[in-house]
């Protein structure tokens, strides 16, 4: 790997985390008036569009012909189809809802609970500060259940639902973007479904009577993939340790985001727990470095 492909992949994978972390959750904050439903269902229905033209530009069907005929595949895509809708969903009522800071906490520890993930199913090792990065993150969960009032349960169902789906997207060796386009085959059809009954009660937003929402709810499709792919171009040439590492600008993106523009309530009990995060991820960084 030359100095050049690895600064432009750096590039790459530093403006998808950026736009993840700033632009894609201002603009789903932006569209909250939607409801939360309804964004994931036209998150869902544009990410399927934008991934089949993406797919015929490429020429990557004959990746997707060969991803179905395989049946553990196609199964482990089935299950994980319905942790990203969990994801999405979660990640979309934390937004419309003020508790952007709480998903940045889930988005702060995903990583780390990811490694343990790996430890528990795959046997992959651990060394002493993974370990201790894994002990500190549960000890700040631990400290926050003792006070329920912050506890920021979204951040915790978001980190679990992520890192079971990176987990089991471990056991099968496909390209990020088709599997995500085969995913979201699979969500299509409740999707449209859920907009049906939402269109029979007249609580779409997403009607010929209102271009301008239309046009939002549609973009939802771009915003989702066009980071993907940047962050896929940033690991194929910077590498895994690296663009791991660039990753976590897109939760302290969130967090900043969530303190200091939307203004949302950080209490001292959550500062504390942010502290005992932050000091985890900065362990677990420090291996990614020693290691790379």
């Amino acid at each position: 790997m030359n100095t050049k492909e690895f600064k432009n992949g750096a590039l790459s994978a530093t403006t998808g985390s950026l736009w993840w972390g700033l632009l894609g959750t201002y603009f789903f904050q932006y569209i909250a008036f939607a409801g939360t439903l309804e964004v994931v269902v036209h998150r869902c229905i544009w990410t399927s569009f934008f991934l089949l033209i993406t797919t015929t530009i490429l020429k990557k069907w004959y990746l997707f012909k060969k991803i179905l005929i395989n049946k553990k595949n196609f199964f482990i895509l089935f299950v994980t189809s319905f942790l990203i809708f969990g994801n999405w969903s979660t990640w979309i009522y934390a937004v419309s809802t003020n508790r952007i800071i709480d998903a940045s906490y889930g988005y702060f520890i995903f990583p780390i609970l990811s490694v343990f993930f790996g430890y528990l199913f795959l046997n992959e090792k651990l060394n002493k500060k993974r370990i201790f990065s894994i002990l500190i993150v549960i000890c700040s969960s631990i400290y926050l259940s003792f006070n329920l009032i912050s506890f920021p349960w979204v951040g915790i169902v978001v980190a679990v639902l992520w890192a079971t789906y990176n987990l089991l997207r471990k056991l099968i060796n496909v390209e990020t973007d088709i599997g995500l386009f085969i995913e979201s085959l699979f969500i299509l059809p409740i999707a449209l479904i859920i907009f049906y009954f939402i269109v029979q009660k007249g609580l779409n937003d997403f009607s010929l009577s209102s271009p301008k929402n239309m046009f939002l709810l549609f973009l939802a499709g771009p915003m989702t993939v066009i980071p993907l792919f940047m962050f896929i171009k940033g690991v194929e040439k910077c590498g895994l340790s690296a663009s791991g590492m660039i990753f976590f600008i897109t939760p302290t993106s969130q967090f900043l985001l969530g303190y200091f523009y939307y203004n949302e309530p950080f209490s001292t009990n959550k500062l504390i727990s942010f502290i005992f995060i932050w000091f985890a991820v900065l362990i677990y960084l420090r291996d990614l470095y020693e290691n790379n």
